[in-house]
């Protein structure tokens, strides 16, 4: 079968990948599509360390092929929206409804694939740039098949991300002012749960004016191009003088990271959703957090997938949540390469690659 590796020097699309047959408490999913997320890249770039050889991808859909032992909510010919979240079920943490946080879901990459007789790592539990995949029960959450896969693919991790770091995390509430800090494939998910929720402002920042466009469609009430403003935070604070009840740093820079805390009001939230390098270091002033701000990761936008996913798909069918939308364009997953270059040089919001 097809499916795109990353050796730990090229990425490359091989069509002799097999994968072994769902094990208690595993799916087997035939993927359709599989969102192209910049978490990808930075494996081939080295941002995110990860084992290799890899199997990429970790945002798609597809129709369920086989259950192993035990599965019960999904069955052969169901169309899955899958997530990364390999959770256990049975934690404090997932007893909690804190999926994201259960250990068993976090750095445990297995190995279900082999080329050439070489065993392959899973990408973030997932690994869906292949014809075919094995993932943990509680990741496939069954969508109506109504749902265009190439929209639903979406759902696993950008919608997932910047919808949840909105309702779950930041749990804005209407009438609030909220900055988005880069409108890529997060940053538009972010601005639309931040619609969603009944913001009354929301400031869209971007080195790109081409993106207005698109982060108005998504929700943003105002777009600061910060090409045309080096001070961009001063463009911010003539919208919001008082500053922002939530800025959402979508970037992955500590710069951007230090200008998100800056940009708060009184009783602000930063929610960090951008991937810096690893073991990068952000800085701020300590007096500035004194009224009340506070700095809040966010994994995942805090999501629990088999709550979360339904209820999107049910946005989705109320027009409110926009996914088809989101796909800028799609291509043959032979064409990884050219998908990769237009996601890196932002001329798409999502790229999609395709399996049939």
């Amino acid at each position: 079968m097809r499916g795109v590796i990353f050796d730990g020097k090229q990425s490359l699309v091989a069509d002799d990948l097999e994968v072994r047959e769902p094990g208690p408490g595993e799916v087997l999913v035939a993927v359709a599509a599989a969102g192209l997320c910049h978490s990808d890249l930075s494996v081939i770039d080295g941002t995110i360390p990860y084992p290799v050889p890899v199997v990429l991808g970790h945002e798609g859909a597809g129709v369920v092929q086989a259950i192993g032992p035990g599965v019960a909510h999904v069955a052969p010919g169901d169309h899955v929206a899958l997530s990364t979240l390999a959770a256990c079920g049975a934690c404090g943490e997932c007893g909690r409804g804190r999926p994201t946080m259960c250990r068993e879901s976090i750095g445990k990459p297995t190995r279900p694939f082999t080329r050439r007789g070489e065993r392959l790592f899973h990408f973030a539990a997932s690994s869906v740039f292949a014809e075919r995949t094995v993932v943990k029960a509680v990741q496939a959450v069954r969508i109506p098949e109504s749902m265009p896969l190439t929209s639903a693919a979406l759902i696993g991790c950008s919608v997932l991300t910047g919808v949840g770091a909105v309702l779950n995390r930041a749990r804005v509430r209407p009438g609030e002012s909220v900055v988005v800090i880069g409108a890529g494939g997060i940053g538009l998910n972010v601005l639309q749960g931040a619609r969603i929720a009944g913001a009354s402002v929301a400031v869209a920042v971007d080195t790109d004016p081409r993106k207005e466009a698109a982060a108005r469609q998504f929700g943003a009430t105002h777009f600061v191009d910060a090409s045309a403003h080096p001070g961009s935070a001063a463009a911010v604070r003539e919208i919001l003088p008082d500053g922002a009840d939530h800025a959402f740093e979508c970037v992955g820079d500590t710069g951007l990271v230090r200008q998100a805390v800056d940009l708060l009001g009184r009783h602000g939230q930063a929610v960090l959703l951008g991937v810096p390098p690893a073991g990068a270091e952000a800085s701020f002033r300590v007096d500035s957090l004194f009224l009340d701000k506070a700095i809040l990761g966010c994994r995942y936008g805090s999501s629990s997938p088999q709550r979360d996913i339904p209820l999107y798909a049910g946005l989705y069918r109320e027009g409110r949540l926009l996914l088809d939308e989101l796909v800028t364009r799609t291509y043959p997953v032979e064409d990884f390469a050219r998908a990769a270059d237009d996601t890196l040089h932002g001329r798409v919001s999502r790229a999609v690659l395709t399996f049939r």
